[in-house]
């Protein structure tokens, strides 16, 4: 399965992408989160869905980008072009896959700025290659694996928040995901895109390296529930303890 998850602030852009897929019983690290070039502006891409489809559309677009006069000056149409690549692959593959008991799958972040935009944004793009656009009451787009992080991101995610609280619940929602599930590991993509200076960065990281964010979470949420007002719960608790523990 898949953990993608795109965050816009007011200060840029973060994305998180895992890299396990599981193949029956064998597990590979392939990366999720693809970068790519429109002449000076940086795009990246996050998909979750068939391997197979995903790398297919994924060198389409990249074909598409090559091209000297796309026109593609606002990242709304890039996303059009990267919905037309998913109609292409589902046409071409989509029978084939249906004879086979397979469902043609493919979700997608699109996330950047381009020459028009007035600022940076992110698209979901969904198998049929429509997108919807990200709004300030919802900053974030998650694909694959959805509700384990999702209270996380509700709860504490906004679009004032600075890009280092943004990447910081970020990687709260993935642990929560890889905690919950086995289909869900490191190594951990991670991407951060600034809206001042429009300068992209990225890095991979592995389990040893986020370790200690995790073990310090958890410590903070033992700690937490042992201070928590649970004297709401007396009608029944004084009810069901033994009268030695009342």
């Amino acid at each position: 399965m898949t953990f993608c998850l795109g965050i816009k602030v007011t200060q840029g852009l973060v994305a998180l992408g895992d890299t396990q897929i599981t193949k029956g019983s064998e597990r590979l690290t392939k990366g999720k989160l693809s970068v790519f070039q429109h002449g000076p502006y940086p795009l990246f891409l996050m998909t979750s869905g068939l391997r197979s489809v995903r790398d297919k559309a994924v060198i389409y677009f990249q074909e598409v980008l090559d091209q000297e006069n796309t026109g593609f000056d606002r990242l709304y149409k890039a996303a059009n072009a990267f919905g037309e690549q998913i109609r292409r692959v589902a046409q071409e593959d989509g029978r084939a896959l249906a004879e086979n008991d397979l469902r043609f799958n493919l979700h997608a972040i699109l996330g950047g700025k381009l020459e028009a935009d007035r600022e940076h944004s992110l698209f979901l793009l969904y198998p049929e290659g429509n997108w919807i656009e990200v709004c300030p009451g919802a900053p974030y787009f998650v694909i694959g694996r959805t509700p384990y992080g999702k209270p996380l991101l509700d709860r504490l995610l906004q679009e004032s928040s600075s890009l280092a609280q943004a990447l910081g619940v970020g990687f709260l929602a993935f642990d929560a995901t890889h905690i919950s599930v086995n289909d869900v590991g490191f190594p951990l993509d991670v991407l951060v895109y600034h809206a001042q200076t429009g300068e992209l960065a990225q890095h991979r990281f592995q389990a040893a390296e986020l370790a200690p964010a995790s073990t310090w979470w958890q410590q903070r949420l033992e700690e937490v529930i042992d201070q928590f007002p649970i004297q709401w719960g007396a009608p029944v608790l004084s009810q069901a303890l033994p009268a030695t523990a009342r």
